[in-house]
């Protein structure tokens, strides 16, 4: 005996609101053109090609003189028959046009344009939430060029920035779909910023399983918060309150540093910045020590720390020291000494941008 799988049957596809105006639309215009040709063919005994013709002239109101002499009754309904085609025109303009009008044909169109120009963006960073982390980074990140997409759920707030003449997708970022339209597989980076820190969790979570290679920045609001964030796949887990009551204890205790920090690590109009720079395989300087690389001479640039390892642990290097490849320097100069540190080594420099 056969089973057969409990289930409704897929029902088929819903029609539109536009696709029915239409369909009015076209069976008005098609019963008038057949009324018309069907009366000329009858009562005027004309062919069927002349009574169609007389037809389109009398409903476009085109101004043309009649095929052949109308007869009185023919007369009184070529009347009629311009007063239905002004009519049936009169509706199709006023039902098409109250559809684009009262639908969001217009806001798609605007979100398409702005998906096909996230589409041909490059290792851009994503920022979750608008916020005053959020647009406090963004800011940040344009004062260096760096393309970024802000992603919030507040549609007044991402008209206001989209105003602004910033990428702003108006969405959910814990959903999937959002960060994909965002681009979450070609970006650089994602800055996860929502007041929310069960936002902020869900975010991570999904853009991780997005990407396993993905750098992710998240804020924590609770302090108990920043555990699970790192375990759910955050690489690094900041604090606005903490940080911002140590760089207050900075300016109290040490004034001078805090501000040259500031200098070097933000578009301060200062010509100094600090970076850093990954040493790729195929690196020149791979394999050379600090004196054969001679980084300070060829470009101007300090080297100020190398990073190395898994455990992140700052190395303080000496003239001996064998740069590697995965190794991670961190140099201050100006735009022009960094550029030349970058063709140097060979990657592109990252800025350190004060989170």
């Amino acid at each position: 005996m056969a089973v057969h799988a409990l289930g409704s049957p897929t029902s088929p596809p819903q029609m539109t609101d536009l696709q029915r105006r239409l369909i009015v639309v076209l069976a008005a215009t098609v019963l008038i053109l057949a009324m018309g040709t069907t009366w000329y063919v009858l009562i005027e005994e004309w062919a069927i090609l002349d009574s169609l013709y007389m037809t389109v002239i009398t409903l476009t109101t085109v101004g043309f003189g009649e095929v052949h002499p109308l007869s009185p009754e023919s007369r009184f309904f070529t009347i009629l028959l311009i007063l239905l085609g002004v009519g049936t025109v009169a509706y199709s303009l006023s039902s098409l046009g109250e559809y684009f009008l009262t639908s969001d044909i217009v806001e798609r169109v605007r979100k398409r344009a702005l998906l096909r120009m996230i589409a041909r963006m490059e290792n851009h960073i994503i920022i979750c939430g608008a916020g005053r982390v959020g647009t406090t980074a963004a800011a940040t990140l344009q004062e260096i060029g760096r393309d970024f997409v802000i992603i919030d759920t507040n549609a007044e707030v991402t008209e206001e920035l989209s105003n602004q003449g910033w990428t702003v997708l108006s969405g959910d970022a814990t959903r999937d779909e959002t960060l994909i339209e965002a681009g979450v597989e070609r970006a650089g980076g994602m800055l996860v910023s929502t007041g929310s820190d069960s936002d902020n969790l869900f975010i991570v979570l999904s853009a991780r399983a997005l990407r396993s290679d993905l750098l992710i920045v998240a804020r924590s609001v609770d302090a108990s918060s920043e555990s699970k964030m790192q375990r759910a796949g955050a690489n690094k887990v900041v604090s606005p309150h903490q940080i911002g009551g140590r760089q207050m204890a900075n300016l109290i205790l040490r004034p001078n540093v805090a501000e040259f920090m500031d200098h070097v690590t933000l578009n301060t109009g200062l010509e100094l910045w600090l970076e850093e720079v990954t040493i790729g395989e195929n690196s020149p300087v791979a394999g050379l020590t600090v004196v054969e690389a001679d980084m300070r001479k060829r470009t101007g640039a300090t080297l100020v720390a190398l990073l190395r390892g898994n455990d992140r642990i700052m190395v303080t290097p000496d003239e001996n020291t064998r740069f590697e490849a995965g190794d991670e320097l961190i140099a201050l100069g100006t735009k022009e000494q960094l550029k030349a540190l970058d063709e140097l080594i060979g990657a592109p420099v990252r800025p350190l941008v004060d989170s």
